[in-house]
């Protein structure tokens, strides 16, 4: 257990990084444009291909991070 305690943070600190990366590499919507009247296709679009791989591996390492957040602070 105590090589979990030590190894924990790094790994931590490898999936805050590629979360980080993640959603920087996700497309960007319409953004304020839409807001001030700026054009708003209004088309629904559905994920896929890589798109769709990223937004799930987005939900995953957020859930993974969250995960050593408080495994790291319950063994602490």
């Amino acid at each position: 257990m105590s090589s979990l305690v030590l190894a924990l943070p790094y790994f931590q600190v490898v999936v805050s990084i590629l979360l980080i990366v993640a959603v920087l590499l996700q497309q960007r919507g319409s953004g304020l444009s839409s807001t001030f009247g700026g054009e708003g296709g209004g088309a629904y679009q559905t994920k896929r291909g890589l798109e769709k791989i990223l937004f799930v591996a987005t939900i995953v390492l957020g859930a993974l991070f969250i995960l050593t957040a408080l495994l790291n602070l319950i063994l602490q």
